[in-house]
Parts: structure tokens; sequence; C-alpha cells
């Protein structure tokens, strides 16, 4: 079952991907960021009140929580810094980066996963694992090669350097999530942290963009805003569910969830008419490779 619930939430990955590329484009980062997680907080209040209040709105189904004590809300903040951190990395790159570029780099993010998850939890990966990490690596020599075509430098590139910071920060989440998800309800976390996003993405708008937005790059409103915030929530729903099963890998789960380039890929080549897309397309093979091998080493 965990296994299903890391391809859906791979699928669910690569619009919400595609949903943000589409509002940020020619618009303010952080006030963009600031609305995803006021949806994505708005999404998940109810349960907060059922579980708060006790009101019990929720109960049998999946949705269903309970509340938190204050070490836990406090795990859970810890979460929220971490993750908002590698999203203000990651949307900065995302409006500077072809699609067809930031999908495949993303897509090779589980390999730092593999190497934290070896080190910290004791995981060991067979022969068709290990075939899928090396496929992954491959790729990303390949994209730094093509995409070379259209003056991204892998080495020089500001935007490269972001996207390579929110990588990091959030391979640093994802074994976090593991962490946290034995210890917590996941819906618990899912509908906490996104609150605390929202207050700590305040902040960071009051102090970083309101004081020069008249400088700096105009906010406009799109309706693709609201639909990051609902593909994520759904993907990250699915994601935390995956993960509170014990024979559930968090290497495994991670590398699947970047299958999400394969819709992201093809959303930037038929929507966006992204170039260069011959090239990037063998690197795209080698990822689909790897996550094949994933997936039959975990059967």
């Amino acid at each position: 079952m965990w296994l299903t619930l890391a391809f859906a939430s791979a699928a669910l990955l690569g619009l919400y991907d595609v949903a943000k590329k589409r509002a940020l484009t020619a618009n303010a980062v952080l006030p963009v960021l600031l609305l995803n997680t006021l949806f994505s907080s708005l999404l998940f209040l109810p349960v907060i009140l059922s579980a708060e209040r006790g009101l019990g709105w929720f109960d049998g189904t999946v949705l269903a929580s309970v509340p938190g004590m204050p070490a836990a809300h406090g795990l859970v903040a810890l979460k929220s810094s971490i993750v908002l951190t590698s999203w203000i990395f990651g949307y900065f790159a995302m409006k500077h980066l072809p699609l067809t570029i930031v999908g495949p780099i993303n897509a090779t993010r589980p390999v730092l996963v593999l190497v934290g998850a070896m080190a910290l939890f004791g995981e060991r990966l067979n022969a068709w694992q290990w075939t899928g990490v090396v496929l992954a690596l491959v790729s990303l020599v390949l994209l730094g090669r093509s995409s070379r075509r259209e003056g991204v430098d892998f080495v020089r590139n500001r935007w490269v350097l972001c996207l390579a910071a929110a990588a990091m920060t959030g391979a640093a989440s994802g074994l976090y999530d593991k962490y946290i998800v034995a210890r917590l309800d996941p819906v618990f976390v899912q509908s906490w942290y996104n609150l605390y996003q929202l207050g700590m993405m305040a902040v960071v708008v009051a102090i970083l963009w309101l004081p020069r937005r008249r400088t700096t790059a105009p906010f406009h409103w799109s309706w693709a805003i609201p639909f990051i915030s609902i593909f994520l929530s759904l993907a990250d729903f699915a994601y935390l569910m995956a993960l509170r099963e014990e024979e559930a890998m968090i290497a495994v789960v991670s590398m699947i969830r970047r299958g999400s380039v394969v819709v992201s890929f093809g959303c930037g080549a038929l929507l966006l008419h992204e170039r260069n897309l011959r090239a990037k397309a063998v690197d795209l093979l080698f990822i689909i490779a790897g996550l094949f091998f994933l997936w039959r080493g975990s059967l």
C-alpha cells in the first residue's frame, strides 16, 4: 500500500510543480508562497478545530486527528522551518529556470535522502535499488551537459545554486519526516505544520518583501496559486500516510515521489513550450529507468 501512496504522491507533485511555475511567471515570489501557506492552512483548519475542540467531525475517517502536547508542536514547528527554507530557495529557482530543468534536478534529490537514511535509520538497498540510484546520478550529469545549450551553467548559475540548497534542505526534511511520523499522527503533523508555516511566512514577507515591493517584481493574482496548495496538500497527505506504514523505506518513497518529473516535464513541453526537449528527454528516460529499478527492488 505504501508504494501505491508514494506513486500517487508523485503524480500530484508533478501537477503541483506545473501550478507553481504558472503562478510564479512574471510574479513576486514571496507573496505567492505566503498565499500558498494560507490556502494550505485553510484546507486543514477544520481538522484542527475538530481535534482541538473535540467536535468529532472526522471521526472514523482518514482525517481523524488528536490534540498534541507542547513537545509535539515543537517537533512540527521545526519541520515547518526546514520545509519553508527549502521552499523559499526552490520557488526562486522555479521562477528563473525552465521547468524541464528544475524537474529532473529535483528528481535526483532522494540520493541525498538515501545517504542520510543509511546513516541514520540503517536502511539498506538491494542490487535493484542501487541500480536505480546510479541511473538517477547519471541523469543529473547528462542534464548538466544538455542545460548548457540554454545558457544554464550548473556551477555558476545562482538559481541552480538555489535549487541545490532547496534539494539539501528538502532531503533534511525527508529524513526528519521519517523520524517525526513514527512519533506523531500524520494528520496532526500536516495540519499544524501548514499553520506554523503561515505564521513564519507572514514574518518573512513583512520583513523582506513589503518594504521593497515598489522596487521588486510586482505581485499579481493567478488562479494557479490556489491549485498549488490543493495539489501539494494532497501529495503531502499521501506521502505521510505512506511513511506511517512500518515497512515503508524513506529512501524508496522519496525516490518514487521524484517520479513527478514525468508530469512536470510533459507539461513543460506541451503547455509551456520549453526548448531543448530531445536532450532532456534522454535524461528523463534515465530517471524513469531508475524509478523502475527502485520499484522492482521494493517488491
